[in-house]
């Protein structure tokens, strides 16, 4: 991933724990709304990964680095999404978004790529809305996207609505938040991003069980409190654990990119992962190593801020391994 003088938009969390398994094939439009880090003239551009990230529950649909399947973007949309957030945008406002200067992609297994940019303005206050229409070119496993605990308003539509699609085609998405993994605008190359900060975590670092469209997660509250000069991404993942990202798949790669990640698993490690005091420590071991190896490979470096495990509601052997120091 270059990612050049593109700053993330939001601190809305686009890492993925499960996976579209369809019995056919579909053809259906997402529209997600988000706060923009910064408003005015923008130039934005998408990148995405067509992987999970991190497993869902027990790993029976979706478990951390499995590749997405065959799928098609038959349209892509970026547009002045207004402060109703009721599915529908600002009329006349929608530009469409290119890739490689054709208006649809096929998009491979684990395959990663770049849009072209594209330029929006946006008013203060104003949220910006994405919205693409994807085909599904085969039955079972196809589009990684996540389930846990949708944080804003999102939409689906059957068929392609991308463009400006009628407001009452638009439904509440029903736990599913299908998003590029990342959306960045450009930095001017006088002003440029003084770091790059990276979240990753669980559900408790994604925001889950705060308000919809409140960014009152604690990631959120830091990003707007260092502000537009900084660009948060935000991986954090509902049920993941440390040993999805310490397989250095696309999870890990993702973090990488940061001059500054925070780490904040391990709960879900005793948990659900039944993970011994060792396995887990030497999972976030192994993330820090692999962190600052990415980075020497780039020529860079990295600063890893390594959250303990919070209290948390253990009780028995999973308590035990909790409490355990080494």
């Amino acid at each position: 991933m270059v990612r050049g003088n593109y700053a993330s938009i939001s601190a809305v969390s686009t890492a993925t724990n499960y996976i579209l398994m369809e019995e056919d094939t579909s053809t259906r439009t997402y529209r997600t709304y988000i706060k923009p880090c910064e408003s005015g003239p923008l130039e934005l551009r998408l990148w995405h990964s067509n992987a999970v990230d991190s497993t869902w529950d027990v790993g029976a649909v979706a478990k951390g680095s499995m590749p997405g399947g065959s799928w098609r973007i038959e349209a892509a949309y970026v547009a002045d999404g207004g402060t109703d957030r009721n599915g529908q945008v600002v009329p006349g406002t929608s530009v469409q978004v290119m890739f490689d200067g054709q208006p649809d992609k096929e998009v491979a297994p684990s395959e990663t790529f770049w849009s072209d940019p594209v330029q929006i303005e946006l008013p203060e206050g104003h949220d910006l809305a994405f919205t693409w229409t994807i085909t599904t070119s085969s039955s079972g496993a196809s589009v990684p996207y996540n389930t846990e605990g949708l944080l804003v308003s999102a939409y689906e539509a059957e068929g392609n609505q991308a463009k400006d699609g009628p407001h009452d085609k638009f439904i509440p998405a029903a736990n599913r938040l299908v998003m590029p993994a990342f959306i960045g605008y450009a930095k001017p190359q006088a002003k440029p991003v003084k770091q790059r900060i990276v979240f990753l975590g669980d559900s408790i670092t994604q925001g889950v069980r705060t308000a919809k469209d409140g960014y009152t997660y604690w990631v959120a509250r830091i990003a707007d409190g260092l502000g537009p000069d900084y660009s948060v991404w935000n991986l954090g993942s509902g049920w993941a654990r440390a040993y999805d990202a310490s397989a250095d798949g696309p999870w890990l790669a993702k973090a990488a990119e940061g001059d500054i990640v925070a780490v904040a698993l391990g709960v879900n490690d005793i948990d659900i992962g039944a993970r011994s005091s060792e396995e887990l420590l030497g999972d976030l071991t192994a993330i820090v190593k692999r962190l600052k190896q990415k980075k020497r490979d780039a020529g860079s470096a990295v600063q890893v801020i390594l959250f303990t495990v919070p209290p948390f509601n253990f009780t028995g052997d999973r308590e035990k391994v909790w409490r355990t120091r080494q």
